[in-house]
């Protein structure tokens, strides 16, 4: 379905840039068919076919150095620059940062940058892979994408379709969604695409078999239940200001109820942009908020929130459950942890004791914690109560946990374990 547009040759290997990328794609799937991602033929023609270099102008990658400041240093990447690096990187299993905070570079002329939060990237090939195959796409269906980013994932699902597939892409970022057009309609891909809030998900080509979100949300909106037909599938990352994610797969039955799994893994997205966490303010306020407040020793430490770990990962998920609104700040010394609610002007403030280590049944950290909480929720007793009935349980993956959805009330919960059931705000 690809057509095929020739590049000069600036780096002397003798190809232009169209065929240098085919043994790179090849190569490609071979790796990520070693890890088993592609049983299924039409996955891997699909991986081999798309020319991911086409929707990836340029990008930025890290230096692995810092600033003064303690930022990220990002250099831009692009044919123009160095076309090897750039042609060998689109063809890596990498995520690639086409943009920061919701600003488009200059790709003609791109500079250098420090810090600043991603805002779209082309997606690493073997995650959108997985999340294609979980979705578990068939020709006929009727697919809705939230999320065109980059175009690339898109490009898959309509050469893994075929002309008896219907994908529709939706982007809230229009100059986003104009290069992946470009893009796609360039390599010969009659896709349906539109600017367009994916929240509220698009009625236009409703109903859908598949609802597919390349960004995670806090709830699941109403309107994608209404876009579905029964028996209909949506995949998506549940995540929240306390940046636990989740994915999840429902099945709709038509009636404003929908049920399934949480899945494996530790898989994160962008926010829906709407849905992007306030800001807090300083710190320090919220410090004074909960200074005459009576402290405690706090049963765990802070850090477990951080583990680099699938049980650190999922830890932190069940922490967002259990106070939902809820987001971290740290000071800048490192040495206080602040949980608030900008919701309801509640705050939990951790500092450390000194306490000999365990004391506080932390996981990691050099002793124990204390609490003072304020505002009318306890935000670290909710945190605690709920890693104490996971703890008591045997930590239970992520896979054990399922999703209800029941005429607007969502609750996420582990079946055999009352102590584990949440309200999605």
């Amino acid at each position: 379905m690809t057509s095929t547009d020739h590049h000069a040759d600036p780096d002397g290997t003798g190809l232009d840039t169209d065929a240098a990328a085919e043994p790179l794609r090849r190569d490609l799937a071979r790796r990520l068919a070693e890890q088993g991602l592609l049983a299924d033929p039409g996955w891997r023609r699909a991986l081999e076919t798309v020319p991911r270099h086409r929707f990836v102008p340029g990008f930025y990658l890290p230096t692995g150095q810092r600033e003064e400041h303690g930022l990220t240093v990002w250099e831009p990447v692009t044919e123009q620059i160095d076309r090897r690096r750039w042609l060998t990187s689109a063809y890596t299993d990498t995520t690639l940062i086409t943009q920061f905070d919701g600003q488009e570079p200059d790709w003609d002329d791109p500079a250098p940058r420090a810090g600043g939060g991603p805002t779209s990237s082309s997606t690493l090939p073997s995650l959108v892979l997985r999340m294609w195959q979980d979705a578990d796409l068939h020709q006929g269906h009727n697919v809705l994408e939230i999320g065109t980013g980059t175009g690339y994932s898109t490009a898959l699902a309509c050469e893994r379709l075929g002309e008896r597939g219907e994908v529709t892409s939706i982007e809230v970022d229009d100059h986003r969604l104009h290069q992946a057009a470009d893009a796609l309609f360039g390599c010969g891909y009659g896709v349906g695409l539109a600017v367009a809030d994916g929240l509220y998900g698009y009625w236009p080509h409703a109903p859908y078999d598949r609802i597919v979100a390349a960004c995670s949300v806090r709830a699941i909106p109403d309107a994608w239940l209404a876009q579905t037909r029964p028996g209909a599938k949506i995949l998506t990352t549940l995540s929240g200001w306390l940046y636990g994610y989740a994915r999840v797969l429902l099945t709709t039955s038509g009636d404003g109820t929908a049920e399934g799994p949480l899945l494996p893994g530790t898989i994160s997205f962008m926010a829906a942009r709407a849905q992007e966490r306030p800001a807090a303010g300083n710190p320090a306020d919220w410090d004074a908020l909960t200074a005459d407040a009576p402290g405690r020793p706090a049963r765990h430490n802070p850090d477990r929130m951080d583990e680099a770990t699938d049980e650190g990962f999922f830890a932190r998920f069940l922490a967002q459950l259990a106070a939902p609104n809820t987001q971290q700040l740290t000071d800048p010394d490192g040495d206080t942890v602040h949980l608030v609610d900008v919701t309801t002007g509640s705050a939990a403030t951790l500092t450390p004791d000194g306490a000999p280590d365990g004391a506080s049944g932390g996981t990691s950290g050099g002793g124990g914690w204390r609490v003072r909480q304020a505002g009318p929720l306890r935000l670290w007793d909710a945190v605690e109560g709920a890693w104490e009935a996971w703890d008591q349980a045997g930590r239970p993956g992520p896979e054990t946990f399922r999703m209800r959805i029941d005429h607007g009330r969502q609750t996420i919960l582990q079946p055999d374990l009352p102590g584990l059931s949440f309200t999605l705000a």
